[in-house]
């Protein structure tokens, strides 16, 4: 009887082992799943889908019918999650028609693969990190663009304006502020 209960006690204890040992596979197995499925998806910060925040700058920009050149600059220059992030960023953002003042060819030949760093270095041209609102910025202001140059703030009786570009509008975004302007920024 005794070698029974210790057969029955050493199978019970064998049982109890392996069960534990399923469980804890299988809560590995389903924590490496929700890891799976937690972690961030291709295509960086600006693919995340969120429709409850305020937009971020790069999805004011996408949003807009008036900005489609430039969303496509961004693309092309692969500035679209760096802008998507946190921030926080003041945008200049030229509308189509900005774009069109260009001489001949000029957009053609930034968006080209081979000169993605001049494309950058003109983009960069119209951001600063810090969100700022016009309110923020003062006449004669000389502002230390992202590409390590500086364009300069100036109001008049015909508005405000950064460089000869004219602010046409602002929105706050969740990662800084977007001021609509009427012509591209170009460095010195």
């Amino acid at each position: 009887m005794r070698s029974l209960l210790r057969v029955l006690s050493l199978v019970s204890g064998a049982v109890l082992v392996a069960a534990c040992a399923g469980s804890a596979d299988t809560s590995s197995a389903s924590s490496s799943a929700e890891a799976s499925s937690a972690a961030p998806s291709p295509g960086g910060q600006a693919a995340v889908a969120d429709s409850q925040s305020v937009p971020n700058v790069v999805r004011i920009a996408a949003g807009s019918a008036d900005h489609t050149t430039l969303v496509k600059a961004l693309e092309a220059a692969g500035l679209v999650d760096a802008l998507a992030n946190p921030g926080p960023f003041t945008v200049f953002a030229p509308v189509n028609a900005a774009f069109d003042k260009l001489p001949a060819g000029a957009l053609d030949d930034l968006l080209k693969p081979e000169n993605k760093s001049k494309l950058k270095a003109v983009l960069y041209h119209h951001v600063i990190t810090s969100s700022r609102t016009l309110d923020d910025f003062t006449d004669g202001e000389v502002l230390g663009m992202v590409d390590g140059t500086s364009a300069t703030f100036r109001t008049s009786a015909d508005g405000a304006f950064i460089g000869e570009a004219r602010i046409v509008a602002s929105v706050p975004a969740s990662n800084g502020v977007v001021h609509v302007i009427d012509g591209v920024l170009l460095p010195k």
